[in-house]
């Protein structure tokens, strides 16, 4: 039996008879092509086309829609083509396999403020709805704390201790050297600066309420937000990746209580404690430049602190770092749990976690800086 399909042009009474043979199958590959373009040469002239069937042996979708094609064409062309001699297997596979032209995408064109505008609504709206997710994980959080704390042996302390040292033990020397490059810097400039008027002694002044109310959480949170967030929400989304979460849940474990409580918890008492090491590293940056630049002793330069700072100044970054490290955390998790099943999603995740934290974090010390400032603490 061949394979090759023919077409066999004859003049008639009704116009041009386009007799098909052989196999139009997509076994015959280019032949098949050839065939069909040579059904719509060959009826070039003629008003009228008969496209006949009859000798066609085999015939499947790939041949019905290149035979259909050819017939589109003719019509487009102003010829009147038509079939005959079809078996009623090959005519459903011509009705349902043939040809349909795709029309083209209709162009629309929208101005690029509609497109800013669109854009800037999608992100209020994203907004809004990681809001709503932050503020449900928190109802979580704190019905999971509810239901811990009269029993302390439920909490895992093991893995509480170890995020521990991970998140404070291991932080101490970045975030000591941050502190302390930043504590000199200010206080270069402060005794720069003060020096034309005479008063480059308050440049103490400025570096330890700078340093103490803001500076010194500010820059601890922000450096936790991206070493340590990212690393939550790259943990819990692997974890999401791999599966692990849904076999916790199938072996009747919370990952509430199993992954997030312990990261939580740790991370809230470590980052009060390296906010208290970067305060210290603050004040020695600015007691090391204030001896070198301005000459200043250190007894001179702690005498001077302690005239210008008090408990409460000492004590408002140490009352910021864990409501700081809450938010941190909050957002790390409900990023992690966002993580689906590629990696580009684990990617976007961790570096959405990152930016949202250190917004947020900046945002909660515009806030604590007014409310501190109203009630005059």
């Amino acid at each position: 039996m061949s394979v090759t399909p023919s077409v066999t042009p004859k003049t008639g009474d009704d116009g041009v008879i386009l007799s098909l043979a052989g196999a139009w199958i997509i076994a015959a590959g280019r032949a098949l092509e050839t065939s069909a373009a040579s059904v719509t040469s060959a009826a070039q002239g003629a008003k009228n086309a008969v496209i006949d069937l009859t000798g066609i042996e085999r015939m499947d979708t790939a041949g019905a829609w290149v035979i259909d094609r050819a017939r589109t064409e003719l019509v487009g062309e102003g010829i009147q083509a038509a079939y005959r001699g079809a078996r009623p297997e090959h005519a459903i596979l011509l009705k349902e396999a043939g040809y349909r032209p795709l029309d083209p995408p209709k162009q629309v064109r929208t101005s690029h403020l509609m497109v800013l505008l669109a854009a800037v609504g999608e992100t209020v709206y994203d907004a809004g709805l990681d809001l709503v997710d932050i503020v449900d994980y928190l109802g979580e959080i704190v019905v999971m704390w509810l239901r811990l704390s009269p029993n302390p042996l439920r909490w895992r302390w093991t893995s509480v201790a170890y995020h521990l040292e991970m998140y404070s033990l291991r932080s101490v020397p970045i975030i000591a050297l941050i502190n302390f490059l930043v504590g000199a810097i200010v206080m270069q400039q402060g005794v720069f600066q003060l020096a034309r008027f005479g008063a480059s002694p308050y440049a103490v002044n400025l570096v330890g309420v700078l340093g103490l109310r803001e500076l010194g959480v500010l820059m601890t949170s922000i450096m936790i937000a991206g070493r340590t967030g990212s690393a939550i929400t790259a943990e819990i989304g692997s974890m999401k990746m791999r599966e692990e979460i849904d076999a916790l849940k199938v072996m009747a474990l919370d990952p509430l209580e199993v992954l997030v409580m312990p990261r939580l918890v740790a991370l809230a008492v470590a980052l009060p404690i390296l906010t208290f090491v970067a305060d210290m590293a603050t004040l020695g940056g600015g007691l090391i430049v204030s001896w070198i630049y301005a000459g200043m002793t250190p007894e001179v330069f702690i005498t001077r602190l302690q005239g210008a700072i008090g408990t409460n100044t000492f004590l408002v970054g140490l009352i910021k770092a864990p409501f700081m490290a809450v938010m941190i955390g909050l957002i790390a998790s409900t990023e992690g749990m966002e993580v689906r099943g590629s990696a580009e999603s684990l990617g976007r995740c961790v570096t959405s976690s990152v930016v949202k934290s250190i917004f947020m974090v900046i945002v909660m010390d515009g806030v604590f800086a007014m409310f501190f400032t109203a009630i005059d603490y």
